[in-house]
Formats: C-alpha cells, structure tokens, sequence
C-alpha cells in the first residue's frame, strides 16, 4: 500500500527536524573542542577555516588513526606517547596564512 503524500511530507518534516538537531549538537562538539584548542581567538577567513577544517576531514575519512588525543583510545599502537608531527610551511595550508 502506498503512503498518500501527506504522510511522506510529515516524515519528511520530522527528518529535517532531527537533522537540524543533530547538526546542531555537531555543532556545539566541534566548536568546544575548537575553542579548547584556542581555535577561538586566531584571526582567519571563515573560508580559510573551513578548507583547513576539510582538509583535517580528509585525513580522517581516509583511514588515519581517528583516535588521537581521546581518553581510552586504543593504546597498543606503536609509537605510543609520540605525538604526531605535523608539517609547517607554505605547502602545509596553515591556518594563520590566510
């Protein structure tokens, strides 16, 4: 039996409202750990930061280890206690280029 479309645009309304909520805790998580940083008080372009921000995504998405810095992760790794070194530098894409 097929759904009359009231129906779908009720649930499509009740969707867009969970999104909203969920970006919106996003949101605030990342935007804690961002002022935590000190990503706060820097001067940048909004689009500087966002491309910086995207970049750090890609780095994700792309297998990197996800759990850097967070409490109970997985510590049998090698290099255990070495912080990751992170290049500077014109190729870098450092945020206080902008």
């Amino acid at each position: 039996m097929k759904k009359p479309s009231s129906k779908i645009r009720q649930e499509i309304a009740k969707l867009q409202e969970q999104l909203k909520t969920a970006e919106t805790r996003e949101a605030e998580r990342i935007g804690r750990i961002a002022v935590r940083a000190g990503l706060g008080d820097i001067e940048i372009d909004e689009t500087a930061l966002q491309a910086a921000f995207e970049d750090l995504a890609k780095r994700f998405h792309a297998g990197k280890p996800s759990a850097i810095g967070r409490k109970g992760a997985d510590q049998s790794g090698a290099g255990r206690g070495q912080p990751e070194t992170i290049a500077t530098g014109p190729a870098s894409g450092r945020l206080d280029e902008a």
